[in-house]
């Protein structure tokens, strides 16, 4: 009989208009690595949030026990008390605090006089150090980069004596290298003894490090995969996750780049905003066609989304120098609206920090870019707004009960549709893409990558940024690689392979 430190038993979770999950059971052993998978909106991180008691006893149905007890968790605190703790997507940490004092912030060490901080940065550094993060416990969260945050809130956890550890996509903002890091830290939490369930849409990461993997569709458990062998492939779970099989997990499409040039950038350099002696982007030139997807490719650190805030309105950086082309005329961008009136655009990676308004609904974020595209002398249409982003809606196949919905109320790639859609309204003639895809499923991914192909083949020009080596390859028609702020290369899709991008990275490490 197994040893199940968890069982939910027939959850059922609803919102406004919609059924989140619906009797959703879940079981899962002592001491293994679960993976809950599904698409965008299927209930994985609703299932966790109950969990947890982000949403407390009373406002879902069914049971949760947790080592054999009925547990009716009403807050955060009283999970953690018993060793459940979360981990969100998006970091719960302070930029401006210390590592020790995010640590143990509501969880202070006392001393006779207060806070002991001796024993904060000790105890502090003592996790870090199970976790194989080489800071000082009194650095800025602000001046270390996202992966070691990561390992920060992973330590923090192991503060609260953590029996079971939950990771809501853990890896979506880090590159390979740190990805593969963060999953051999939970191997070894394993063989200690650990329990963890993690969400993520890296089916090749889940492959590698899931004991059992849980599919959800549709607000309800599907099945239950045995990979205690790690054999079950990737396409087995996708068949589970969209309930068909994805033959294809790149959109085929006729290449037709033009000869014109749509946009580009010479002799670009962006000094760090802080920081105004270090140079971020150092001398980059590069074009895009009209009718081309060109992709950057990079370690992360390397100067892609610095470049492209930077390009569009100067909205990153300081002492910005070079020439930037569109359509063949040099233009001045130093503001984000002389960017959007230039026919620039520019999709951020970071959706719910600078893309969208989150309690606003899907029709105001939907016509925010352009508003005057939807006003009668000055005042905004409602109906006029409304119509455009029921368009979009059903353009993007976007799930939501009405564009009234508020969009933080949406799955994170409903969302992402969302902010696709206040861009495709705003119809530029350059769109930058930086990691469109992140977060999402491989469903929701595959409708973006259309949505890109049906823009070049309007002659729109398309750079995208990518974290992942196959998305780039299975989309571009050129891809740069960036090292350390400069372009370190440059290929066609035909000749580019991993190989030679890595190759590429490394080579001009050893300069």
């Amino acid at each position: 009989m197994a040893d199940n430190i968890l069982v939910m038993k027939n959850i059922t979770k609803e919102f406004p208009g919609v059924k989140a999950l619906d009797n959703v059971n879940l079981e899962v052993e002592r001491g293994e690595i679960h993976a809950l998978v599904g698409e965008n909106g299927a209930g994985k991180s609703t299932l966790m949030n109950v969990l947890s008691g982000t949403y407390p006893y009373g406002s879902y149905t069914g049971d949760i026990i947790y080592n054999g007890e009925v547990c009716q968790f009403k807050t955060l605190k009283d999970s953690e008390k018993m060793g459940i703790v979360i981990i969100h997507q998006e970091l719960a940490l302070i930029p401006e605090l210390s590592i020790g004092e995010n640590m143990f912030l509501g969880n202070e060490r006392k001393g006779r006089f207060g806070i002991d901080w001796n024993q904060t940065y000790h105890q502090a550094e003592e996790h870090m150090a199970q976790v194989g993060l080489r800071e000082s416990a009194t650095t800025l969260i602000k001046d270390i980069g996202t992966g070691k945050q990561q390992l920060v809130e992973i330590a923090k956890a192991l503060s609260k004596n953590v029996k079971l550890l939950i990771l809501d996509e853990p890896t979506s903002s880090l590159n390979e290298e740190d990805s593969r890091m963060l999953l051999d830290l939970l191997l070894g939490f394993k063989k200690q003894g650990m329990t963890s369930i993690i969400i993520s849409h890296k089916l090749n990461e889940i492959s590698y490090v899931a004991d059992k993997i849980t599919v959800v569709r549709d607000g309800s458990t599907i099945e239950t995969l045995d990979n205690s062998a790690h054999d079950v492939d990737e396409e087995r779970i996708i068949q589970g996750m969209v309930g068909r099989e994805l033959t294809d997990r790149y959109p085929s499409r006729e290449h037709h780049v033009s000869d014109e040039i749509g946009m580009e950038v010479r002799n670009w350099t962006v000094h760090h905003p802080i920081y105004t002696e270090k140079k971020v982007d150092d001398d980059v030139s590069f074009t895009v066609h009209k009718g081309e997807i060109v992709g950057f490719s990079g370690l992360q650190g390397a100067g892609r989304t610095e470049l492209a805030m930077s390009i569009f309105g100067h909205s990153y950086g300081s002492n910005i120098t070079g020439q930037i082309f569109i359509d063949g005329k040099e233009v001045t961008l130093k503001t984000e609206r002389s960017a959007i009136e230039a026919g620039l655009a520019y999709v951020t990676e970071d959706r719910k920090g600078n893309g969208l308004v989150l309690p606003d609904s899907i029709a105001k974020n939907t016509t925010m870019a352009r508003l005057e595209k939807v006003c009668n002398r000055g005042i905004i249409d409602i109906s006029k707004e409304n119509q455009v982003a029921e368009e979009y809606v059903d353009k993007l196949r976007t799930k939501t009960p009405s564009v009234q919905q508020a969009v933080g109320n949406l799955s994170g790639g409903n969302q992402q549709k969302v902010l696709l859609a206040k861009w495709m309204f705003a119809d530029p003639d350059v769109l930058i893409l930086d990691e469109p895809t992140r977060g999402i499923d491989v469903g929701a991914k595959y409708e973006i990558y259309c949505i890109m192909n049906d823009l070049v083949a309007q002659g729109k020009s398309v750079v995208m940024i990518s974290p992942e080596m196959a998305e780039l390859l299975g989309m571009c028609d050129r891809i740069y690689v960036m090292n350390e702020g400069k372009i370190v290369g440059e290929m066609s899709a035909e000749e580019a392979t991993q190989e030679k991008i890595m190759a590429a990275i490394l080579s001009s490490d050893k300069q």
